[in-house]
């Protein structure tokens, strides 16, 4: 019986195991690296290891400290959690030769399918050949041999982009999972993004746990994912069963793992097998009724899972004993991102997170945490479990619109927005959804109140005189930032409290305003850090009365985006190169999410301050170009994400 488990992660999944543990009697250990000293999974946690250094690379991908931690800490068992090294067939040996038991399966079945090319094989299936790619094929995938999460993954529309597209993907693979293998495959487009969880033991018994559709994806990671996955034929079912049934027999697998199919044109075609726990995993543990981690361990700890075999409504063979789905469960990723800028991640502290009961919430951040660059940029994901689907839905999405999150930009705006969607509602959804839809799914709809609610708080008990006088005085103005445009807010002192025009002035409080417009009372909950205010869900920025001067950059400046890392340069980039418009000269990593800046115009590169390793805050100059011709200040470089089709 396992008693102390190390887990292999950080942040919202070593929080989730935590938890289970706890259930079960296990104790804990965290690890942390230096710029996770504080986080929630290393206070929940029984013990903590500290792993000195602040990069994955220094840190959570080194597995000899990581087994070291395990055996200092006195845990008899690790779980790898998703990401990271949970996919890494020599950590799994390392862990097994300390010997400590690994929540996993063998280091062989990692192995045969940590290579998609690989995978494929055992599957019968064949990547297309680079070299022979021909107009005819495409549009094509370049996709990488190991890892996830949409890193290493580009695709090709244009014949002509293959050979940069390669290159690239093999670069950001190599950084991201030490392994620069990619291959290529017809891409799909608008098909749906299908797995089917497996579960099985060590003595032969394999089981389905059903479908999830993961389709609303940005960057090909995930953002909505549902249980079961809607609107799909028995038959197509039964097949997707009989796949995934086949893939994890074919390694003989144990232990928790999910089989990805895209589903298009009424055909399942194998995509991979993911060795892991699944981040979406707590959908199919809300329909099934099952704790997926508990199982884990008690599958590492040799017990048996119910082999013989009845059938269900959904029309799969399923053991007797495991349970069968009933209802529906939806699931949204909160990222701290800017959907409207590229998806570009967010840093910052986390002042305010409070989501209604109700729902389900798996984090690993609380108020009061600071969101850095290191990591991936996802805060949390929140769940809803209803008897049908459009409650489910429903439900989720009016849990997210009144979920109080203060603090950096996030996606939340969007999840309820998508979730809301006509396609989405009537399970029309597929791969292309953001594409599609993204630009009128971010546009502002700011709240129009939110200034003078924000601007009657402020003002609550203060009098512009020191006694009343009978004289009239023209209105107080408040001025704010909302939605990338300035606002006025005016109001006025009277006898009896604040007033403005249009509206009626109920209450006001540092906290709280009501105001009735055309006869309806509303409600405004006020959070004021700093220059930050929050009203309901509308974030605002109080402006100064008299605006401080701003830096001048020099013509054809090109400032990061974003905090983050640089970590690749054009190659023999050097001051004095000639560049031309759109070429991409500087790589900039922030939070797993790899950014292009590119050239704004023809010209040459006159200046050149970034560098492979250097850290750069939001707005730090990263090089300058000197147009051929004149051309006006830029204030933000140009920049392109991995996303197939990036926002400029």
């Amino acid at each position: 019986m396992i008693s102390t488990l190390l887990v292999a992660n950080r942040g919202e999944i070593a929080c989730r195991i935590f938890r289970t543990c706890a259930d079960l009697g296990i104790r804990t250990v965290a690890i942390h690296s230096d710029a996770d000293e504080s986080a929630l999974h290393t206070r929940v946690a029984d013990t903590a290891v500290r792993l000195p250094g602040a990069a994955p690379a220094e840190t959570y991908l080194r597995g000899d400290l990581i087994v070291k931690a395990a055996l200092a800490a006195g845990a008899d068992a690790v779980h790898p959690g998703y990401g990271f090294l949970s996919e890494n067939a020599d950590f799994a040996r390392a862990v097994r030769d300390a010997g400590l038991v690994w929540i996993g399966p063998p280091p062989e079945a990692i192995e045969a399918m940590a290579s998609k090319t690989r995978a494929k094989e055992l599957m019968g299936l064949a990547p297309l050949d680079a070299e022979d790619v021909t107009p005819a094929d495409l549009p094509v995938l370049v996709k990488a041999a190991s890892g996830g999460g949409g890193r290493g993954m580009r695709v090709v529309r244009d014949l002509a982009a293959l050979p940069g597209a390669l290159e690239d993907a093999r670069a950001e693979a190599a950084s991201a999972f030490g392994d620069g293998e990619v291959f290529v495959e017809p891409y799909l487009e608008n098909g749906r993004h299908v797995e089917v969880q497996v579960l099985a033991d060590t003595h032969g018994t394999v089981w389905t746990l059903g479908t999830r559709d993961c389709s609303l994806q940005r960057r090909h990671q995930k953002v909505i994912e549902e249980a079961p996955a809607p609107g799909l034929p028995p038959a197509l079912t039964e097949q997707l069963y009989a796949l995934a049934e086949r893939a994890t027999r074919a390694v003989s697998y144990e232990g928790a793992g999910t089989v990805e199919f895209l589903v298009a044109d009424g055909r399942a075609h194998f995509l991979e097998m993911n060795t892991r726990l699944q981040v979406e995993h707590p959908v199919t543990e809300a329909v099934f009724g099952v704790d997926l981690v508990a199982e884990q361990i008690r599958v590492a700890e040799g017990h048996a899972l119910p082999a013989e075999q009845i059938r269900v409504a959904e029309g799969h063979a399923l053991p007797a004993e495991q349970p069968a789905p009933r209802g529906h469960a939806v699931e949204a990723r909160l990222y701290a991102e800017d959907p409207a800028r590229g998806w570009a991640p967010q840093t910052g502290t986390l002042h305010r997170f409070t989501v209604p009961d109700g729902v389900r919430l798996d984090t690993g951040c609380a108020d009061g945490d600071t969101i850095g660059v290191h990591y991936d940029p996802m805060l949390a994901k929140v769940i809803a479990y209803a008897p049908t689907r459009a409650e489910a839905v429903r439900k989720l999405a009016g849990a997210l619109e009144r979920t109080a999150l203060h603090g950096p930009v996030t996606n939340r705006d969007l999840l309820v927005r998508s979730l809301r969607h006509p396609e989405f509602t009537e399970a029309r959804m597929d791969t292309g959804f953001y594409d599609r839809h993204l630009t009128t799914l971010t546009e502002p709809a700011p709240d129009p109140y939110a200034p003078l609610a924000a601007a009657l708080a402020d003002a609550h008990g203060r009098s512009r005189f020191g006694g009343w006088r009978n004289v009239p005085s023209g209105p107080q103005v408040k001025r704010y930032e909302m939605a990338g445009e300035e606002h006025e807010a005016a109001y006025h002192h009277t006898r009896t409290g604040l007033a403005a025009d249009g509206v009626r002035v109920v209450h006001t409080a540092p906290h709280l305003v009501i105001l009735e417009v055309d006869g309806i009372r509303r409600k405004f909950d006020i959070a004021r850090y700093g220059d930050q205010v929050h009203v309901n869900a509308t974030s605002l920025t109080a402006l100064p009365r008299f605006p401080a001067p701003t830096t001048e950059h020099a013509p054809g400046s090109l400032l990061a985006p974003m905090p983050g890392t640089v970590v690749r340069l054009a190659e023999d980039l050097t001051e004095g190169t000639e560049v031309t418009a759109g070429q991409p000269l500087i790589w900039l990593e922030a939070m797993k999410m790899e950014h292009r800046i590119t050239a704004p115009t023809d010209g040459t590169l006159t200046a050149l301050p970034a560098a492979v390793g250097r850290q750069v805050e939001m707005g730090a100059l990263l090089a300058v170009v000197e147009a051929s011709q004149p051309q006006g200040v830029r204030g933000t470089a140009r920049s392109a994400t991995n996303n197939p089709h990036p926002k400029e």
